[in-house]
């Protein structure tokens, strides 16, 4: 657990007193933050090598004697493959298909240690199979790609639609991203999904209609400015526009300062990076020049997914937001601003993307029930629409325990969450036309409770019988 550090006493913001105070704060928390973060670092690497992997394929039938492979292969498989072969359809069906998804990247963004190619990709990849299994039921295969045009990992991911049920998209560098997702998203007759867009702007988007709810405004009357116009906030400007959300009073932000459709790299956005280009059209009608300063002038909202840096938000520009403002800082391992520097700016909520934080978006609470949801009702695509499907039951499963300015999301202890969210999926999967199996919502939400229980039992019978190693120095629990 991170061990937080004594809160500094608050000053003014914006004075001479208050900017040294807020200052010291930031140091304070930065060197605890790197501390704890080089403790977890050193105790991975030797993790690493003591399990040599996170994941492992098992067996899922009895194997009796040697004669039971007469079923599981030759020579009473060739007739399931000629069952498929007169319908490819039942490949979702009669083979583990329906619930198998490939992890692919091609590591030229990892976290924040940027393109560090495909084998150092491996093991974060690994670490993401792993979450999807543990919560989410899915098997999971991490797929680093060496390539890096855009084309090749396209066509390469096409090869390998028929093993798969859904594809995930992982740590690819931005603008090229999107044009990967819009391509297989075309092209493929399965869910593909970049979590890096979809993932965190679902769990943001959550977030954001119970803070919204809180603070008394509504969606179609709140001025948002984002912070950072890569995957995430591009993702998030699309599901805002879904919600209803003025875009003309939107605001985007990146480190050239205000996006607007006369900025003087317009044509180089045209033709470099067409998503952006178009965000600088459809928002800021306005055509408000400068810096995040200029920007959150009089605004309520301001989502920041930039930079990992304390203090690039300064608490006199929260101050200078509208009355009661809502703050996401989501920036790891360290946000941009700190949450007590923000509230003692005048922030009403503020969120995060850190656990030792109240409010921590994490994209965590959407993947694996978006993917146990599309996987069960062996969905054809995953638009946005379901993106935001699983947003809004979030948001919605946050109430459950009682909505305040400090739980305007649930936490991943909150596990009854996860089913209930697969279940809105699957339904809003039928609804569109892009299930292959439909049942009701109830029938779905059985499905994910028992499928999303079983990798705990499993996991709890392995250690439990020593089939599983215990974490070196400790005991089996």
């Amino acid at each position: 657990m991170v061990r937080m550090v004594e809160v500094l006493p608050r000053s003014r913001p914006g004075t001479e007193e208050g900017r040294k105070s807020d200052h010291e704060l930031e140091e304070a928390r930065s060197r605890e933050a790197e501390e704890e973060t080089r403790g977890l670092s050193e105790r991975a690497v030797d993790l690493a090598r003591h399990f040599a992997g996170k994941i492992e394929v098992i067996p899922k039938v009895p194997v009796r004697s040697l004669k039971d492979f007469s079923y599981w292969y030759t020579p009473g498989i060739a007739q399931v493959s000629r069952e498929i072969h007169k319908d490819p359809e039942l490949s979702f069906e009669l083979t583990g298909r329906w619930n198998t998804i490939a992890i692919v990247t091609d590591g030229s963004r990892v976290l924040g240690l940027g393109d560090v190619g495909p084998e150092a990709a491996l093991p974060v990849m690994e670490g993401k199979a792993l979450l999807f299994k543990y919560l989410g039921g899915v098997d999971a295969f991490p797929i680093p790609i060496r390539a890096k045009d855009p084309n090749a990992i396209i066509e390469t991911v096409q090869r390998l639609e028929p093993a798969l049920g859904g594809i995930n998209l992982e740590d690819i560098a931005s603008p090229k991203c999107f044009q990967i997702l819009d391509e297989l998203q075309r092209t493929l007759a399965i869910p593909v999904w970049h979590d890096d867009q979809l993932g965190t702007a679902a769990a943001t988007v959550a977030g954001l209609i119970n803070a919204l709810e809180l603070t008394g405004r509504k969606i179609w009357q709140t001025g948002i400015v984002l912070l950072g116009a890569g995957a995430a906030n591009q993702a998030t400007a699309r599901l805002l526009k879904a919600l209803k959300c003025d875009m003309g009073a939107l605001t985007v932000v990146d480190h050239h300062g205000i996006l607007h459709s006369e900025r003087e790299d317009i044509d180089e956005l045209m033709l470099r990076n067409r998503w952006k280009y178009e965000l600088a059209l459809s928002t800021n009608e306005a055509r408000a020049r400068g810096s995040l300063k200029e920007a959150l002038g009089g605004a309520d909202v301001l989502i920041a997914a930039s930079t990992p840096e304390p203090g690039l938000i300064k608490p006199e520009w929260i101050a200078g937001m509208a009355p009661d403002p809502i703050v996401f800082a989501l920036a790891n391992p360290s946000p941009e601003i700190w949450p007590d520097i923000a509230k003692g700016a005048g922030a009403a909520i503020v969120a995060t993307g850190r656990s030792d934080f109240p409010n921590q978006v994490n994209n965590s609470l959407i993947f694996p029930p978006v993917f146990r949801g599309v996987l069960d009702a062996h969905a054809k695509g995953i638009p946005d629409l379901l993106a935001l499907e699983a947003a809004q039951e979030l948001a919605r499963q946050a109430k459950v325990k009682g909505l305040t300015r400090e739980h305007i999301l649930p936490t991943m202890a909150e596990e009854g969450v996860f089913p209930e969210i697969a279940a809105s999926v699957a339904t809003k999967a039928v609804e569109l036309g892009l299930a292959r199996a439909k049942r009701s919502r109830e029938e779905f939400l059985q499905l994910a409770q028992a499928r999303m229980a079983r990798p705990k039992e499993l996991a709890h019978v392995l250690m439990k019988n020593g089939l599983l190693p215990p974490m070196p120095g400790q005991e089996v629990v």
